[in-house]
């Protein structure tokens, strides 16, 4: 029976090598070789694409890129975790519906929420149209960092919250009833028994928000406009605009490898710090 059941993955081993494997393997052929003039690609090995991107120009692109990506998963932690506990510990009956409400945005495309942002913050959107009817002036709300993050945010709250409620809700209760037997207020019932066995849905958040967050282009392009470029941003015109799929595959490569190292240490984090609890 074994022998027959193994042969049922071969279809899904050929979608992953066609749909991941193939693309990934093209995308580093690409960062690796050179364009020729012509525009036709080369197969000339060379490493002056990942060379050319640690010039200060892209280098500071790819500093904001982090920055507003690092910055967006904090403020997605600091909201997303109260949400998460508020769900987990509401009845049973009114978890669903939270649950419903705080998915309910990811039902609309990416781009029309987003687009429904620059209504909100333009120049004449509801906000501004608030501020001048309290008779103050006209604020700049868009096209600015503060736009970016706060378009990241409302996009990839939910990826934060789902993986924490998750954890949240399948938390042991004896660990909190013995705490509490123990003497334990709730606010050290919350710092060590809490936070510790949530931490593997503390980091899938964050690393659900960071991966998105730091290599969207869609929401820098729109909410921040065309003046200050991200990662995301530079790829997609180095892909579309100028057809330098060569550099725009070695940025790909960087951004990948930098994702990479970022859920190594984040799972290591995750690691040692159920360790030094001695819960799991």
């Amino acid at each position: 029976m074994k022998f027959k059941t193994k042969y049922f993955s071969y279809p899904y081993l050929v979608l992953m090598a066609i749909f991941i494997i193939l693309p990934i393997l093209l995308v580093l052929l690409y960062s690796f070789t050179e364009k020729s003039v012509d525009g036709i690609t080369s197969i000339k090995f060379t490493l002056d694409n990942f060379g050319k991107f640690f010039q200060p120009m892209y280098l500071s692109i790819l500093g904001k890129s982090l920055r507003l990506a690092i910055l967006s998963t904090i403020i997605c932690l600091i909201i997303g975790f109260p949400v998460a506990y508020i769900i987990s510990k509401s009845d049973i009956s009114k978890r669903s519906v939270l649950l419903f409400l705080c998915i309910l945005p990811m039902w609309m495309n990416m781009l029309l929420r987003t687009y429904a942002w620059m209504t909100i913050l333009g120049n004449n959107g509801l906000i501004n149209q608030f501020i001048m009817f309290l008779g103050l002036p006209r604020q700049k709300l868009l096209y600015n960092d503060f736009a970016v993050v706060l378009g990241m945010v409302y996009n990839f709250l939910p990826f934060m919250v789902l993986p924490i409620y998750t954890g949240l809700s399948k938390l042991d209760k004896h660990f909190i009833e013995a705490a509490e037997d123990l003497g334990a207020n709730s606010f050290t019932v919350f710092r060590k028994i809490i936070i510790p066995l949530s931490m593997p849905g503390v980091v899938s958040g964050i690393i659900m928000v960071f991966m998105p967050a730091v290599s969207t282009f869609i929401i820098p392009r729109l909410l921040g406009g065309s003046k200050d470029l991200v990662v995301g941003s530079l790829i997609e015109n180095l892909f579309i605009t100028s057809g330098d799929w060569n550099f725009g595959s070695a940025i790909a490569i960087i951004m990948m490898i930098i994702i990479l190292i970022a859920m190594t240490i984040m799972n290591r984090f995750d690691i040692d710090k159920g360790e030094s609890t001695g819960l799991w």
